[in-house]
């Protein structure tokens, strides 16, 4: 059949006049209703700037600023542009040999991947640094200056509860769900700056600027129409004094341990320091390497906060609680009295017998044996060893109330817990028969059990409240942009009573005995004793296998109002009433008065040397 090859020709042309009208179109359409390649322009010719917030200042409860904000900044480059450049002349604007100028743009050109992409050469320039850079940043070609701020400490104390501030790692950025975190960006690392991060870090802002072709910027993109402020973060008011802080740490030096004071009344922490500390001015800047390698490495331990994380035995400073114990338990009231028998368990000379506040007073090792022997085998039982069980978990009970055992709550990260045994780890390391001779240095604050220095500060506070208490904490308010109900959220924890088993009327033979610790001839604490000042404490001469002793102190003043307990732990300094006692009760007069009159008693702990006391590895 013959094709006819001329209708073939028409079908053919009319393909091509399709096609070429739907590129007409298209083209059309690109032209003049699209944003793509406009969009794609602008893209070029314009760079989104993260607008980084100012951090949060944090100050102290009488708003004196503990932390501010410096301006610092970051050197930028794009290491095509620096095709031609005199390396030697740069090098020596930066105070910088060669090979490390080589090394750095080496290290971003290979994690970029790309010549043209801007990325931080030199971060966190301050002061004479950036001055003499910026001078000279004409002569600088691919190089630009990036503000930032940085945490400055006009006070220069308080490291433990202030914290620092680091660079962000992978994991960090990994974990973060809110997609916040960048490399290069900085967070809280420890203490408040860790602990209210999403506070005090505001939120970040995006600045768009204009270049030409080559990159040069040429100002702001529609004068910042489209740019994003960035929202400052929140001005944090804490519970410290600072002036209270400064002495404590004064007091402490050459010594190592620490000091927490709580305001009874509401919980707010007053001080806590860790000695020895560090400058938290040194972990700033572009020596932040350098030095918080020297601190970490420093053979005294200088970034572990000991009023958090190290625990010790309580010592005799647990008898108080044990007499409120036995009171609630109905084994113990004011004249429940015990002769000294030093055949059951290590003791000083003292009036014999004792009553039960002055127990507290002499702090009789013999009484607490027998004390606590009667809380614990009220014969419940006619099986000796369930007769103990039932009275230990029943003591127990008592002593968890107190927050013993437990963390405190207290906002600062990495708290550690204390430790209250378990009839159960007893069952399993003797085999279920155990009893009251097995666990008798309970009864004086040995053994077992461990305290956290807080929780000691806690435990005088507590007494001192007769029962009642609250979550030790450093929030007290807040100031700027913050979520209200998060925050809110918060301080009511801090605010809600909690309340121990025991009925606060017993606490009263509590206070007379601890009011005589340190007022009546023959207490343990003299030295603790102000003149106007109703004192109420309790010495402790903590067991330490690796050497001197611990030297323990807790008290609250005034007795009839308390307005401020406080726990002192010097390690290896001896009997508590040596130099603990005498430390506490400068701080306390310090604290209620104002100013120190017992200027021979502040000599005598400013020139103590405690640091070199011998102690076994």
């Amino acid at each position: 059949m013959k094709q006819n090859f001329a209708d073939r020709k028409f079908v053919v042309g009319g393909i091509f006049v399709v096609i070429g009208l739907i590129f007409i179109f298209r083209l059309s359409y690109l032209q003049l209703f699209s944003d793509v390649y406009f969009e794609k322009a602008i893209g070029n010719a314009t760079k989104a700037l993260v607008d980084y917030p100012a951090r949060g200042i944090i100050l102290d409860r009488n708003k004196k600023v503990l932390v501010n904000n410096n301006l610092a900044y970051d050197l930028m480059v794009i290491p095509k542009k620096l095709k031609g450049i005199d390396t030697l002349a740069v090098c020596e604007i930066l105070e910088m040999d060669t090979a490390e100028f080589s090394k750095r743009i080496r290290r971003i050109v290979k994690k970029n991947k790309n010549a043209k992409t801007e990325d931080v050469f030199m971060e966190l320039i301050t002061g004479r640094d950036f001055v003499k850079i910026k001078e000279e940043l004409y002569k600088l070609k691919g190089f630009r200056i990036r503000p930032r701020t940085v945490r400055s400490y006009p006070s220069r104390t308080a490291a433990h509860v202030l914290g620092y501030l680091g660079e962000v790692n992978k994991k960090e950025i990994k974990k973060d769900t809110s997609k916040y975190y960048a490399p290069r960006d900085y967070l809280g690392k420890s203490g408040i700056e860790k602990q209210y991060e999403y506070l005090l870090r505001g939120q970040k802002g995006r600045k768009f600027i204009l270049r030409d072709v080559h990159s040069n910027v040429q100002g702001s993109y529609k004068e910042g129409a489209n740019d994003i402020p960035s929202v400052p973060g929140a001005n944090l008011i804490t519970t410290l004094d600072i002036d209270l802080q400064q002495y404590a740490e004064k007091l402490m030096q050459n010594k190592k341990g620490s000091i927490v004071a709580i305001e009874p009344s509401t919980g707010e922490v007053l001080t806590l320091l860790s000695s020895p500390a560090y400058d938290p001015s040194l972990l700033v800047g572009r020596k932040y390497g350098e030095n918080y390698g020297k601190i970490a490495r420093n053979k005294n331990k200088l970034f572990y906060n000991r009023a958090i994380q190290a625990r010790y035995p309580p010592g005799s400073i647990f008898k108080p609680l044990q007499a409120a114990v036995a009171q609630d338990m109905g084994v113990g009231w004011w004249s429940t009295k015990y002769k000294c028998n030093k055949n059951l368990v290590g003791c000083h000379n003292h009036d014999n017998p004792l009553n039960l506040p002055q127990s507290i007073m002499h702090s009789c090792n013999p009484y607490y044996w027998n004390l606590y022997k009667a809380m614990i085998n009220q014969n419940k039982s006619s099986n000796h060893f369930e007769d103990t069980k039932l009275g230990f978990e029943s003591w127990r009970e008592y002593v968890l109330s107190f927050g013993l055992g437990q963390r405190t709550g207290v906002d600062l990260p990495y708290e550690k817990r204390g430790s209250v045994p378990t009839s159960s780890y007893y069952d399993r390391y003797y085999r279920s028969r155990w009893g009251y001779t097995t666990i008798y240095s309970l009864s004086i604050g040995q053994g077992e059990l461990l305290v956290v220095p807080i929780q000691m500060a806690n435990l005088a506070a507590i007494i001192a409240n007769k029962g009642t208490y609250y979550q030790p904490h450093l929030l007290k308010s807040l100031e700027g942009e913050y979520d209200e109900v998060l925050a809110d959220s918060i301080i009511e924890s801090y605010t809600t009573p909690k309340k121990v088993m025991v009925d606060p009327k017993h606490f009263d033979l509590v206070h007379e005995g601890m009011q005589w610790v340190v007022e009546k001839r023959g207490g343990t604490a003299g030295r603790a004793r102000i003149e106007g000042i109703e004192v109420c404490g309790k010495t402790g001469t903590a067991q330490n296998p690796h050497g001197e002793d611990h030297s323990v102190f807790i008290c609250f003043a005034p007795k009839d109002d308390p307005k401020i307990a406080i726990a002192v732990y010097v390690e290896n300094a001896g009997a508590g009433g040596l130099w603990a006692a005498p430390i506490a009760s400068l701080l306390v007069e310090k604290y209620l008065k104002g100013n120190v009159n017992r200027q021979s008693l502040e000599q005598y702990i400013l020139d103590a040397d405690l640091m070199d006391v011998q102690v076994e590895e």
